[in-house]
């Protein structure tokens, strides 16, 4: 049996570990957009959640997700690659969704690569739809599909 780790709220000590992970797993090739201070300022937005899950010290996984007033937009997901299709993927994204019902929003939205067949598989057995194609949305080169998923 798989123990998964608790997820928290992220704290400002957790910027730098986000942010590597981040650079390291989403953004390669691509540049460095979420850097530390980027992520700190997500973790003090009062309308944003940052989470994480941690082995010890070790940041395992973290996501991002930010309100508005009717939906929700995950902004980043990342596991860490060793422990990958150990369920705390989904373990991760069903505690932003539960935080995102309670905070009585009726969506949520997200956008992966579309060079990330892996990714799109997980959002797809998650519930979460194709809506939309957005051309060379990651720095005019590579483009997004936009998915939705209905909460209400």
């Amino acid at each position: 049996m798989i123990v998964l780790p608790s997820i928290r709220l992220a704290t400002a000590r957790d910027a730098l570990a986000i942010a590597e992970m981040s650079r390291d797993q989403i953004e390669r090739g691509l540049g460095w957009s979420w850097t530390p201070a980027r992520v700190l300022r997500a973790i003090r937005n009062p309308a944003t959640n940052v989470a994480v899950a941690r082995d010890g010290d070790e940041l395992v996984a973290f996501g991002i997700m930010e309100y508005g007033e009717d939906k929700a937009h995950l902004t980043l997901l990342a596991v860490h690659p060793e422990r990958r299709e150990s369920g705390l993927g989904r373990h991760l994204l069903e505690w932003l969704e539960k935080c995102a019902r309670i905070a009585g929003v009726d969506s949520i939205e997200l956008e992966v690569r579309a060079d990330n067949p892996v990714a799109l598989g997980f959002y797809g057995l998650q519930g979460y739809e194709r809506t939309e194609t957005v051309t060379g949305y990651y720095r005019g080169r590579i483009a997004a599909l936009r998915l939705r998923k209905p909460l209400v």
